[in-house]
């Protein structure tokens, strides 16, 4: 019988590896070993991912590689996700809507928090990638959601970010709304000259703040 590290290594090297298929079936393996699908990601592809963006920085892999692990840390995700809306709190949650910002295709991390803060039993609505400013402020004032998660992956779309926070306050809706940032080359400090409300450094701790905004 496979334990419980055993498939947390086979999802993360399935990831590492750009293994989609095999992703997918460590996924329902572990779904059928009755492994909380949280700690699946969080402890499998999570992990596979994290050791993919440290070897892309060293130089390491190359952006193909890149992709296919982004490819295979969806597709297992996908597997979880039905396991995680059947552990979803049957009342309905918290408001959240998430996107990356215009000009970025970055999905995965993106994916990773919307997957998570599902089962953590939020409303999530996920408007994709590469949207524009006006698209976030359309929908903030159409759903009303306590908390708008911003995402990018590079210093040349982050700025949209800090721009999409003074849209709202032009728009009159900045106060009614929460604003979370986050993204590889997001940083605390960069979060604070936005002027929003929380960052998140990855998909757990993304998360936890999201609850500390809607409490607050």
């Amino acid at each position: 019988m496979t334990s419980q590290n055993d498939l947390f290594e086979k999802l993360a090297a399935s990831v590492i590896e750009g293994n989609s298929e095999t992703a997918r079936i460590a996924a329902a393996e572990a779904i059928a070993a009755g492994l909380d699908p949280v700690e699946v990601i969080e402890n499998g592809l999570a992990k596979g991912l994290r050791e993919v963006g440290r070897k892309y920085e060293a130089g390491e892999m190359f952006l193909m590689q890149l992709i296919l692990s982004g490819e295979a840390m969806k597709a297992g995700v996908e597997v979880l996700k039905p396991e995680m809306l059947k552990q979803k709190k049957q009342v309905t949650g918290p408001k959240f809507l998430i996107g990356t910002v215009e000009g970025d295709i970055h999905d995965i991390g993106k994916s990773i928090v919307a997957a998570m803060l599902t089962a953590e039993g939020f409303e999530v609505v996920d408007v994709g990638v590469d949207i524009p400013d006006k698209v976030f402020i359309e929908k903030t004032k159409e759903i009303k959601p306590q908390v708008l998660g911003l995402s990018a992956l590079m210093t040349t779309t982050r700025t949209k970010q800090r721009e999409i926070i003074e849209a709202l306050k032009q728009a009159g809706t900045r106060n009614s709304v929460k604003v979370m940032v986050g993204g590889a080359t997001v940083t605390p400090e960069w979060a604070q000259e936005t002027g929003a409300d929380a960052y998140g450094e990855d998909a757990i701790e993304a998360v936890k703040k999201a609850k500390e905004l809607v409490k607050g």
